[in-house]
């Protein structure tokens, strides 16, 4: 199998699994979590936004020191809900309005965060 064609696969077998999970489990998780982004200076920050469907910003697989905190924002044209895989936090999201999650990236591993109604993965976390 050409490197293309294991590429392709792999892509596949993500979009396929939508919410089912993702590579770490979500145990340990504390539940949705919104509230204000983390003061400045403090941890590391993720901005992304949709519009018209098209994701742009921080995207692809994000690096996350185990243990860093970690506020997530994001802004979409569209309403739905925030949700990040494995650590099981969820933010509504209003048009236009930017949503955050805040929390200790405690649990190593690979999650995806997605716009949970539109099934648009936004980026996966590496934290480890």
């Amino acid at each position: 199998m050409t490197r293309r064609a294991r590429a392709g696969a792999a892509l596949a077998v993500v979009l396929l699994s939508g919410c089912a999970g993702t590579a770490a489990a979500e145990a340990g998780s504390s539940g949705p979590v919104t509230g204000a982004p983390a003061p400045e200076g403090i941890g590391q920050r993720i901005a992304v936004t949709v519009t018209d469907g098209r994701v742009s910003g921080d995207t692809g697989r994000v690096p996350v020191p185990l243990g860093e905190t970690v506020t997530l924002t994001v802004t979409s044209d569209v309403a739905d809900q925030l949700h990040l895989h494995g650590y099981d936090r969820t933010a509504p999201l209003a048009p236009g309005r930017p949503a955050a999650l805040t929390f200790a990236a405690d649990v190593p591993g690979v999650f995806e965060a997605e716009l949970h109604e539109a099934g648009t993965v936004l980026l996966a976390l590496r934290v480890g």
